[in-house]
């Protein structure tokens, strides 16, 4: 293989990408069996929305999925939003992406994988704790301004009046 140990992806962020893809694929699943059982009731009419919210998660987990295994590393953040919403899901009973919701959000959290997501993002990595402020001392400047001949004098000359001159005539 042609790639340094800098370009590869660490082992959390390729298990992040797979279980983002598995879960997109049974949400895709979870999806069409919940609108086709739905659509067999009158009730499962008007309940139909909510049956299509698992297929388009599924989809976007899938092209999140996808960015993450892609060969060539694209700009992505870690999406936080996407793992909130796998969680979610377990109100309609999908047990499998709420587990996967929460392990993305741990595995977010871990140094490596901010450090891959930074690099790919062309970012600084964020320190994990500032540094403590070093104290400066204050400096006390050696002489007063006019107290001694090293001092330039700064001030500006006094002007001197001169009497007007009047002409009288003759």
């Amino acid at each position: 293989m042609n790639t340094t140990y800098e370009e590869q992806k660490p082992g959390l962020v390729t298990a992040i990408a797979l279980m983002t893809l598995i879960s997109g694929i049974i949400n895709l699943f979870w999806g069409f069996v919940a609108s086709a059982s739905a659509l067999g009731t009158i009730i499962g009419v008007f309940c139909l929305p909510l049956t299509i919210l698992p297929t388009i998660l599924g989809v976007f987990e899938i092209i999140y999925a996808a960015k993450l295994l892609s060969a060539q590393p694209q700009p992505v953040q870690p999406s936080t939003s996407i793992a909130v919403f796998q969680i979610l899901t377990a109100f309609m009973g999908n047990i499998f992406s709420m587990i996967v919701g929460i392990l993305n959000l741990v595995f977010y959290n871990d140094l490596t994988v901010r450090e891959y997501f930074a690099r790919i993002n062309s970012a600084p990595v964020p320190a994990p704790a500032f540094p403590p402020p070093v104290p400066q001392s204050a400096t006390i400047p050696s002489t007063l301004p006019g107290a001694g001949s090293e001092a330039p004098e700064t001030a500006e000359p006094k002007k001197v009046k001169h009497p007007r001159k009047t002409s009288k005539p003759g």
